[in-house]
């Protein structure tokens, strides 16, 4: 007898048998201690107590036998209602399932070359002939019964009737202990993975040929040596499935909306973070597939999350918020979707924290540098609790939409330059001042003459200024290269779902979650896959940024030709004879003249002359980067009394100050301009280092 199995005299005794759960995500029998049943219907098999709810974790440790790779399907279901039966039987069920391992119950081993032929090899299950499947048939006898007990539901009984993956002469008949199936698929799990699932998907989403999908793996399998795992055995079969999924897959489960999303959200459970409905007609979701889950732990770890809120808000039935990573080339990544039809601003205190636990079960150290907002509405209590990490102010969003409606209700470019300087003024005085009012008024007084802009300013944000205000006194900012990755994303999402022929969907919540987890979901995958291998690079949309597109300009292309720098040129890269011009550079206020910014968009020219002014300490600093040196002084001058707070505030200090003192040497070797004294930080380093040796 086994060790982990124990003698039991009556199967009327399980009810005092301990209810075992293990503390792993999923296990299998070989985690549990069995109890064998001597006499009645089950005798000799074993059985177990286990809570109800971890069912589908013991059908999922189970297929992932390391000797024997299975999948478990369900041979036969039988329900009762409860109070169907006045004396139940100590195993009476509410719930029975039988589970089979799906290489059995029947044996076609010998009738592969006559597969047509069914006359003579009738099935032992009675299920007929199992169209499809045959050829995976080898006579496996491995199964399980799951029983919810009628007396106690909570608990499931599990019955294994026969606990080897054999055939009816007691010999392996699938894994690598057999000897038949090696080099088959036989050897590996009946299925492919999830994994190439979502490979093979996002191909077809983005529009490769079932053709160019096998080409394309065959020449991996072959690269690697050969088969070494079920998925290197994917045929055209399993892609025209998948084919056929496609064309088949619905949005609409339901004629109305509510309930399709909920039917949603009940078929694809392991892609929702989050469901909750807060009456009748309004509910939150959160979406996280299990890609945008490692991206999320990849990309996010140590580094920038961002939020992208409100998107759709004139036009989807719901507006649709985004979390953002950001990879190696700034691009930004979808790592979560939340739609709420409530405008109740307070639900993300209900998902934010479901989504941070999910996190850090899967990845416990798991933490993010910073998080960025663009919404100063957000409860910023709620992130820094659920994150533990700095919030940073975000001006992506406002500067979007400032320049935009420029645009559209301002026709003179000189005029809308100096108006959208004025307006960043508005934002640059509020870190100074008490109260914005005035740069406000002034600004209105100025610009008078512009009463289309200034009827839309009012009516829009003179409401607002003050809660961005608050926000800029009290939260740092981002830098323009998060500006460029966040805008990419939303001019992305807007080209895929805001477009014409979509027009008639947009009031349709389920048409959203459908469109957001199958064809954008695979845009973003297979740009990834695409960069990470560097194959179908001719099929991929770009992501890159322009950020990105910046760091191909090189300096000598970046011309100050007005001692005032009040504006700067940049070389064009496709037309050397074309210079563009940047007004107010340096500034998260910049202008450009190129066909990109005048479409209301933040270009690479100003961000290359960004870049340049910050290298080179030219022009005013950015307003991220004023911010910055502000609370470093501020930190400076006034040390803080927790010691840990004060070591870590010591190691930054040390580290700027020697990237300044980096920069003095290249100036006083000829490579950058001279930078201007900075007395007021020196001593301010001096006296935090006299600090730390009294400390």
């Amino acid at each position: 007898m086994r060790s982990n199995e124990q003698k039991m005299a009556r199967m009327e005794d399980i009810l005092n048998l301990p209810v075992q759960d293990p503390p792993c995500a999923e296990f299998s029998s070989a985690h549990i201690n069995w109890v064998k049943v001597e006499g009645g219907r089950q005798g000799g098999d074993d059985i177990a107590l286990i809570p109800f709810s971890r069912v589908d974790d013991f059908v999922k440790g189970e297929s992932a036998n390391s000797e024997c790779p299975a999948r478990f399907r369900i041979e036969s279901r039988r329900k009762r209602s409860e109070g169907s039966v006045s004396k139940p039987r100590v195993d009476g069920y509410l719930e029975y399932t039988l589970y089979w391992c799906s290489y059995g119950p029947e044996d076609y081993r010998d009738c592969e070359s006559d597969i047509g032929d069914t006359t003579n090899h009738k099935p032992t299950s009675g299920k007929g002939s199992r169209p499809g499947r045959r050829h995976m048939m080898r006579g496996c006898l491995c199964h399980f019964t799951v029983k919810r007990l009628y007396t106690r539901p909570l608990l499931a009984l599990i019955i294994y009737n026969q606990r080897s993956h054999v055939d009816k002469t007691g010999a392996p008949c699938h894994g690598i202990l057999d000897r038949d199936a090696v080099g088959t698929r036989a050897m590996y799990a009946p299925r492919i993975s999830e994994e190439l699932r979502q490979k093979v998907m996002s191909m077809l989403y983005v529009g490769i040929s079932l053709d160019d999908i096998i080409q394309h793996h065959t020449a991996e399998v072959e690269r690697q040596g050969g088969p070494c795992s079920r998925d290197d055995f994917l045929t055209r079969n399993d892609v025209r499935n998948m084919e056929r999924v496609i064309r088949q897959s619905m949005y609409q489960l339901h004629a109305d909306d509510i309930q399709s999303v909920r039917m949603w959200v009940q078929r694809h459970q392991k892609n929702v973070f989050f469901f909750q409905e807060t009456s009748a007609a309004d509910f939150v979701l959160g979406i996280q597939t299990e890609w945008q889950l490692q991206q999320m732990i990849h990309f996010g770890h140590n580094s920038s999350v961002a939020s992208h809120s409100s998107f759709g808000l004139n036009k989807l039935r719901c507006p649709l918020c985004t979390l953002l990573v950001f990879d190696s080339y700034q691009n930004a990544i979808p790592v979560a979707w939340i739609i709420t039809t409530s405008s109740d601003g307070h639900h993300i205190r209900m998902w934010m924290g479901g989504l941070v636990e999910r996190i850090r079960a899967k990845e416990p150290g798991w933490r993010p540098h910073a998080f960025l907002i663009d919404d100063p509405s957000f409860e910023i209590s709620v992130i820094r609790e659920a994150f533990r990490c700095r919030i940073l102010l975000c001006l992506w969003y406002i500067r979007r939409a400032w320049i935009r409606n420029l645009l559209r209700y301002c026709c003179n470019f000189d005029v809308q330059r100096e108006m959208f300087k004025h307006l960043g003024h508005i934002l640059y005085s509020a870190r100074n001042a008490p109260c914005t009012l005035d740069a406000v008024v002034e600004f209105m007084e100025i610009f008078i003459d512009q009463s289309t802009f200034m009827d839309h300013f009012k009516d829009l944000w003179l409401s607002k200024i003050e809660i961005w205000a608050n926000a800029m006194r009290t939260l740092p900012v981002a830098n323009l290269e998060l500006h460029a990755a966040i805008e990419s994303y939303h001019l992305r999402l807007k080209s895929k779902l805001l477009d014409e022929p979509h027009t008639g969907f947009w009031l349709r919540i389920d048409w959203l979650v459908h469109a957001l987890t199958s064809e954008f979901h695979a845009l973003y995958w297979f740009a990834l896959y695409s960069e990470e291998t560097g194959y179908f690079k001719n099929m991929r949309e770009g992501l890159t940024n322009s950020w990105y597109r910046a760091l191909h300009i090189p300096d000598v292309d970046v011309i100050i030709d007005d001692q005032e720098l009040r504006f700067m040129k940049v070389v064009s890269q496709s037309n050397r004879s074309l210079a563009y011009t940047i007004w107010n550079p340096g500034s998260e206020f910049s202008l450009c003249d190129c066909t990109w910014s005048s479409l209301g968009n933040l270009c690479k020219h100003v961000i290359k002359v960004g870049i340049f002014c910050r290298n080179r300490q030219l022009a005013r600093p950015s307003f991220a980067a004023q911010i910055y040196h502000q609370t470093l002084l501020s930190l400076l001058q006034n040390p803080p009394d927790d010691p840990i707070v004060l070591d870590h505030a010591i190691l930054h200090a040390t580290r700027l100050q020697q990237d300044i003192k980096s920069l003095e040497d290249l100036s006083n070797n000829g490579l950058l301009q001279p930078l201007p004294p900075l007395q007021t930080a020196g001593h301010g380093f001096d006296h935090l280092m006299s600090v730390q040796h009294i400390s």
